[in-house]
């Protein structure tokens, strides 16, 4: 049976309105009325989904979406906001999110955005497979790359893998800083040998210490039975420590005598232990600027910074996009019917070469992911990825003056480049009504593809759709056009 739906709103008309649309659609409910209340339910039980408003007192929408990221198993969690909260909301898409919702919500949308969030999710399993299947046999030739920038970055792991220094991974989150380590381990003479992952910034305060270096059994509450740490299971092969910085400055102390003899210290030990690791770092933040802070050990950074390697973000290399698109594809190929490889048709590659990619690598892939699990076509356009779109829809301009003539007879279809005066737009018909909400789309559209002369990409491109939906959108208003070469 399918765990319950979590719907997590302070405005009580709101929380009833959602439970009342998700029960009808056969899935089973729980509620809380706030941040805290969430939290609580979320350790008590697993949710298929969690159905989050994002502005509420106390711990707030992302205060939730934070908490829930060092949870084992976290749901997806579909964001609900108001209308001006849309670039917040995206802020939280790339926080974790799978999605977001402008409320009102009409029930169907409401439905259909959980039950693609949960056929995704199930999906993540086999993923998960691939990936780390993928991972463990990764090398330094299988960096996908059509950038200079990323060039460097490939001589730089072959130049760290044929010696034992420390290296140091620098880059924003997502850029792949961990397939960088692989491929240097590689390379290495420890090929073939354990490779460990740690990351820093998703381990708790009091634990810090006893996963790195292990503990005895009593050694504190809750220390049932001895446990080794990561680098004694690192022993002979590589450690990599993600996101470095954000290690506790103890555990900061600790890990630099480690570093420096090659000992470790088990938590309620008598004795050192010897182990012979690799150490690869990696971090998502300016250290320096954390020494400054006084959030960093200056001795510990000069340790670890022997050999810098810095992973640039995706958007300045934008080469390696269609290169990237093409490698994930083929790894998605088998959840497509009859393991067919999904393609990008032009509207999705243009829209992939607009965006920025502030999630780097991982949302490239995290993007794909989605679309081919919820595609019912194996050519994927611009309008398979509604969260990249949103993010790329205008953002809201100052207030300017709209001429409102009375008929909508008077509007002008399209104006020239050089007329100084602003576009009618004709809100009233005749009669004084406001007119139907399709009947402006259309007029809006009709007169953006005469004023860029026909070219349609650039018509999707300044309305914030895909081509695809321009298409549609046309054949729907019946406007006719022959398209200028672009």
């Amino acid at each position: 049976m399918q765990a319950p739906i979590l719907i997590v709103d302070d405005d009580p008309v709101q929380r009833r309105l959602s439970e009342a649309a998700l029960t009808r659609a056969g899935f089973s409910v729980s509620v809380a009325e706030n941040g805290e209340q969430a939290l609580k339910a979320l350790s008590r039980q697993p949710f298929s989904l969690v159905l989050l408003d994002m502005m509420m007192p106390g711990v707030d929408g992302l205060g939730v979406l934070s908490a829930m990221r060092g949870m084992d198993a976290r749901p997806p969690v579909i964001v609900q906001t108001a209308q001006g909260s849309i670039d917040a909301a995206v802020r939280m898409v790339r926080a974790g999110a799978f999605d977001f919702l402008v409320k009102p919500v009409a029930p169907d949308r409401l439905a259909t955005a959980v039950n693609a969030a949960i056929k995704v999710v199930r999906q993540e399993g086999p993923a998960r497979s691939a990936r780390k299947a993928a991972a463990e046999r990764f090398t330094i030739d299988d960096l996908v790359s059509r950038s200079p920038w990323m060039d460097k970055v490939i001589r730089l792991a072959a130049r760290a893998a044929a010696s034992n220094i420390p290296v140091l991974v620098e880059g924003e989150s997502g850029v792949g800083k961990e397939m960088v380590a692989r491929a240097i381990q590689s390379q290495s003479d420890r090929r073939g040998k354990a490779f460990i992952t740690v990351n820093c910034g998703a381990i708790p305060a009091n634990l810090v210490e006893s996963t790195l270096f292990g503990h005895e059994k009593g050694a504190f509450t809750g220390a049932t039975e001895r446990h080794d740490g990561k680098f004694v299971e690192a022993d002979g092969g590589t450690l990599f420590l993600d996101e470095i910085g954000e290690l506790p400055l103890e555990a900061q102390a600790k890990l630099l005598r480690a570093i420096q003899f090659s000992e470790i210290d088990p938590v309620g030990g008598r004795r050192s232990r010897t182990v012979d690791i690799r150490l690869i770092s990696a971090t998502n933040k300016n250290l320096l600027d954390e020494i400054r802070a006084g959030r960093f050990r200056e001795d510990l950074f000069y340790r670890l910074n022997v050999f810098p390697i810095h992973v640039p973000p995706l958007r300045e290399r934008r080469e390696d996009i269609d290169a990237l698109s093409q490698h994930f594809l083929k790894r998605f190929a088998p959840l497509m019917p009859q393991g067919r490889m999904p393609a990008l048709d032009a509207s999705a590659v243009e829209l992939f070469q607009r965006h920025d990619w502030p999630g780097n690598i991982r949302e490239l892939e995290n993007a794909l992911h989605r679309a081919v699990v919820l595609a019912d076509n194996p050519v994927l356009t611009a309008d398979d990825f509604p969260q990249i779109m949103a993010q790329l829809l205008p953002k809201r301009a100052p207030a300017v003056p709209i001429l409102v003539s009375e008929a909508a007879d008077a509007l002008p279809v399209r104006a020239p480049l050089s007329d100084p005066k602003l576009p009618q737009l004709a809100l009233l018909d005749a009669q004084g009504h406001v007119r139907p909400l399709a009947d402006i789309e259309a007029e809006l559209i009709a007169f953006a593809v005469g004023h860029y002369g026909g070219r349609l990409s650039e018509v999707a491109r300044r309305l914030g759709i895909g081509r695809s939906t321009l298409y549609r959108k046309l054949a729907d208003a019946g406007v006719e056009t022959v398209e200028n070469a672009e």
